[in-house]
């Protein structure tokens, strides 16, 4: 029997001066899940959580419903939210040296989520600050709580990230695009350690990434975004062994492949549509090599395929492809 959702968001839609960034998202997140978020940039991704969460500016217009644990919190109180925020959700943002305070010391800042967070002050913080710094894998733990920001490399200030995120010990962990930036054995240093903090803590965790090799080795299910709505969702070894949506498909076949003759890589044909002037029914159509007059009729609902696979076409296909990662 399946676990009850740890986090429910229903029909959620955003826009901003009228603008739609988000057209009606709809997932769940399971205790201890891991679940891939990709699509090309300004699909929504980021938009969801950070909705979800409370963090938009005050000019976006939020609906729908975010539940935790069946608790609402779109609208809630800002004392309701700064008890989820950090405690039971905790985001890591893409870019740590814009997220991490560059006048103050790296151990202050992930001690000043401690005492927030688990109420933790003076030896009782500066250790448990040192102890998720071993955690995550940071060489010296101790000397490196007095570094300040632009002393560390990339690296280690996403691992700095990464335990101050942690600090709040939360049930789910958002981690937006977490390897930006980072060279491939740092990348895998980093998907590493948040796949073995999560099966260790018992703790969920959303990936967003354009990096689908990433989604691929670290996600139990994928959701495929596009123009602002969730266009594919299915387990990750169904998701890239048999894609069934077009734009899934497309995707897929933009990544190289790692053996065989070489070959020209595919591309999705035209760009994703302005925001402000979406063309009418789906919004792939524009792009889509099987889309069809009924395709402009109205905006197709996402509908079952099979257990645990969903998307939103007209003429959802199966079609098997090599595959280049192993699930």
């Amino acid at each position: 029997m399946q676990a009850a959702p740890l986090v429910s968001i229903r029909d959620l839609a955003v826009d901003f001066a009228g603008v739609p960034a988000l057209r009606g998202i709809s997932l769940d997140i399971r205790p201890g899940e891991a679940l891939g978020m990709v699509g090309e940039s300004g699909c929504g991704k980021s938009v969801t959580w950070l909705a979800a969460l409370g963090l938009l500016p005050g000019k976006a217009r939020i609906s729908g419903s975010v539940t935790l644990e069946g608790r609402e919190l779109l609208g809630a109180p800002a004392g309701v939210l700064d008890t989820v925020r950090g405690r039971r959700v905790a985001m890591i943002f893409q870019d740590p040296a814009s997220a991490l305070n560059p006048v103050h010391r790296v151990g202050r800042q992930v001690e000043e989520a401690l005492k927030l967070h688990r109420g933790l002050r003076g030896a009782a913080a500066r250790a448990e600050a040192r102890r998720l710094f071993e955690q995550v894998g940071i060489p010296d733990a101790g000397r490196r709580l007095d570094a300040w920001p632009h002393e560390l490399s990339g690296g280690q200030n996403q691992r700095v990230m990464i335990a101050m995120a942690l600090a709040g010990q939360p049930d789910l962990l958002v981690a937006d695009e977490p390897t930006t930036a980072l060279d491939v054995t740092i990348q895998a240093q980093i998907l590493e350690l948040l796949d073995s903090i999560r099966r260790d803590t018992g703790m969920a965790l959303v990936l967003i990434s354009h990096d689908l090799g990433v989604v691929a080795e670290t996600c139990d299910r994928v959701l495929v975004m596009y123009a602002g709505r969730v266009v594919e969702q299915a387990p990750a070894r169904a998701l890239f062994d048999t894609p069934a949506h077009p734009y899934a498909r497309g995707l897929l076949a933009a990544l190289p492949p790692l053996d065989g003759p070489r070959t020209r890589m595919a591309a999705i044909p035209g760009q994703v549509p302005d925001p402000a002037r979406m063309p009418p029914g789906c919004a792939f159509a524009p792009r889509c090599p099987m889309a069809g007059a009924d395709c402009a009729a109205g905006v197709p609902a996402s509908r079952n395929l099979e257990p645990g696979r969903a998307a939103a076409c007209l003429r959802p296909i199966f079609v098997a492809r090599q595959r280049e990662y192993a699930l």
